[in-house]
């Protein structure tokens, strides 16, 4: 777990990296993530896996679940497993990153705690449902599609109530159906869609896929990390691998890749054209060679949950 938040605070996904420390040895202490998991797969075929996650830690089971994934493509050609009984496993591109790394398509999928409206409908019924894609490049520096199929992510909210800032309308609805802009009053409202029925429909992807499909908690059933500390999560995921090798020789498909990249970096001569994951990237390189910055609360929040556990921080030692 250590690993995959310090990923995240090197690529600059902060708010998925040791800010989410204490809620999740807050969950761990009151036995409602299981610190003593024994994950268990089940074969379904050469190609395919279940997961019992045995209600450990996300970030854990994820890795699991991945790892099998692009084991059976190394040996196949493709690799899935869909797991059920884990937590917030964090962001999708930490797992699609794996698969990159081997030089695989990789894809991610979790379903979440419901907070999101169905397109033309007023109460949460669906969670955030982020989804992953990766793909490797030449220099290391993989694609990394990573979003929410909400109009926003909850991280997001938690950012805008930290610096005070509004939130644009169109994201956030109350009970009426009217647009919520005050990001602590959105705590409690529900998000919507992102573009509407289009981002519904991706929302009901990722449902299908990591929830309905691999027996985890669907919808409502699935519980919120911060706030329902009387049940488990029962959260859901999804993983695939594909052996980009067994379509093509890999330098045929690097070739073929940085054609299209410079297709679409050519469509604006001013060099505005960014893929996904090339700022995330380019801030990995500035923190390994800078150091990862911490922002106030969430060094204060360590700092207590350091006390509380009787160890000491790296700044307080």
């Amino acid at each position: 777990m250590a690993q995959n938040l310090l990923w995240n605070d090197l690529v600059g996904r902060t708010n998925h990296g040791v800010q989410r420390l204490p809620i999740l040895l807050r969950r761990a202490q009151k036995d409602l993530i299981n610190r003593k998991c024994t994950p268990s797969f089940i074969a379904i075929s050469d190609t395919a896996k279940r997961l019992d996650g045995d209600n450990g830690f996300g970030q854990y089971v994820g890795e699991l679940a991945m790892q099998s994934a692009i084991e059976m493509a190394q040996a196949t050609g493709t690799g899935m497993v869909g797991v059920s009984n884990s937590n917030f496993f964090g962001t999708g591109a930490y797992f699609v990153q794996m698969a990159a790394k081997q030089n695989m398509l990789g894809l991610a999928m979790s379903n979440s705690y419901a907070k999101v409206a169905a397109a033309g409908g007023v109460r949460p019924v669906l969670g955030t449902n982020p989804f992953a894609f990766g793909a490797p490049r030449q220099d290391g520096r993989s694609l990394l599609v990573d979003m929410s199929t909400a109009g926003l992510a909850g991280s997001t909210i938690r950012q805008h109530q930290a610096t005070g800032d509004t939130l644009p309308e169109g994201l956030v609805i109350d009970s009426d159906g009217q647009p919520v802009t005050d990001p602590d009053k959105a705590a409690t409202a529900t998000l919507l869609p992102a573009a509407g029925a289009k981002g519904f429909g991706l929302a009901l992807m990722v449902e299908m896929f990591s929830a309905v499909l691999t027996g985890a908690g669907m919808a409502g059933q699935v519980g919120s990390l911060y706030k329902d500390f009387d049940r488990v999560s029962q959260s859901g995921h999804f993983f695939l691998a594909l052996d980009i090798t067994r379509w093509m020789q890999i330098e045929e498909y690097f070739h073929r890749f940085d054609t299209l990249i410079t297709m679409l970096k050519s469509s604006d001569e001013a060099g505005q054209v960014l893929l996904p994951g090339e700022t995330r990237w380019a801030i990995w390189e500035d923190n390994k060679a800078n150091g990862v910055p911490v922002v106030s609360e969430t060094r204060d929040a360590l700092d207590v949950l350091a006390d509380s556990i009787s160890v000491e921080t790296p700044w307080q030692a």
